[in-house]
């Protein structure tokens, strides 16, 4: 996807991560595009949701039908049930209805009338998101963001690159479907492979001392779970899976940290410059605490 390049990269880590990814930005900059791409290329179930705020819980998860002719209920799975999941405009929806998903993305599971049913693996969510604040939008609880492995933003396109989506447009106005690149099963493989990279002692301390930091830090509104820590070796094993590398390196978590935890740390300023300001302590950080 044209000038995208770093977000399909991250769009790459949470699905060898286990994890999932929330993208985030202003209408008509390709958050939709951007997570259907990354569908395209594996050859799995995709669903896609439209959140809307008349969405009930039932439309996202399923329900239970009497079927008259057996005698007894029955289950209608809902698109959950899918190996790639789009959650579109998710803030378009009330937190109620947003807090559906929780137990599917932290357990990969469902519970439904007293009934625990497993979802599909691989298991990817990929939530888009408006900007907040804008017209008819509601803002993700924190409970909910911290499920999310990865956050992205896609920039505006500048002239040059505005130019290059145009030309593609008017060249080929009907998109050409690519085949997938890989199986839902083969997806399972690579992420096994990713969670045997190891992380030596010192790298899972450099990760406690960030963390450390940020709940320390006076410029940040909170600290961080022990889930968020978690996500960044997660991500840190899969870009060094990417990379090559044999074993977790300082410089693999330092890349992960920006995209992993900055969705999770509101900074004391509210609206669009808070999340400047969030990415620029982040930043600071990482060059204070020491690395291994």
């Amino acid at each position: 996807m044209l000038g995208a390049e770093e977000e399909a990269y991250w769009l790459i880590v949470a699905l060898l991560a286990h994890g999932h990814v929330l993208i985030q930005g202003a209408p008509g900059i390709g958050k939709t595009t951007l997570a259907q791409t990354l569908a395209s290329g594996i050859d799995g179930r995709f669903k896609r949701v439209q959140f809307t705020p008349d969405l009930l819980p039932s439309d996202i998860l399923g329900y239970s039908l009497f079927h008259q002719g057996r005698g007894e209920f029955q289950f209608i799975p809902g698109p959950v049930f899918a190996n790639i999941v789009l959650a579109d405009e998710i803030n378009r929806t009330n937190p109620r209805i947003q807090s559906a998903l929780l137990e599917c993305m932290n357990e990969r599971q469902v519970t439904i009338d007293g009934v625990t049913r497993p979802l599909a693996s691989p298991f990817l969510v990929m939530a888009t998101q408006n900007t907040l604040y804008a017209t008819g939008t509601f803002p993700l609880p924190e409970p909910q963001l911290d499920r999310f492995l990865i956050s992205l933003t896609p920039p505006s396109p500048d002239v040059r690159l505005l130019g290059e989506i145009l030309a593609q447009h008017a060249a080929r106005p009907v998109p050409v479907a690519l085949p997938p690149l890989l199986t839902a099963a083969e997806v399972s493989t690579l992420q096994a492979e990713v969670l045997r990279v190891p992380a030596a002692e010192a790298v899972t301390g450099y990760i406690a001392a960030l963390a450390q930091a940020v709940k320390k830090h006076e410029g940040l509104r909170s600290g961080l779970s022990p889930r968020a820590a978690i996500a960044l070796l997660r991500a840190a094993q899969a870009v060094a899976w990417l990379e090559g590398h044999a074993a977790v390196h300082p410089d693999d978590v330092k890349r992960a940290v920006l995209p992993v935890w900055q969705h999770r740390l509101p900074a004391r300023e509210t609206g669009e410059a808070g999340g400047t300001t969030t990415r620029q302590w982040l930043e600071h950080l990482l060059k204070v605490v020491p690395v291994p």
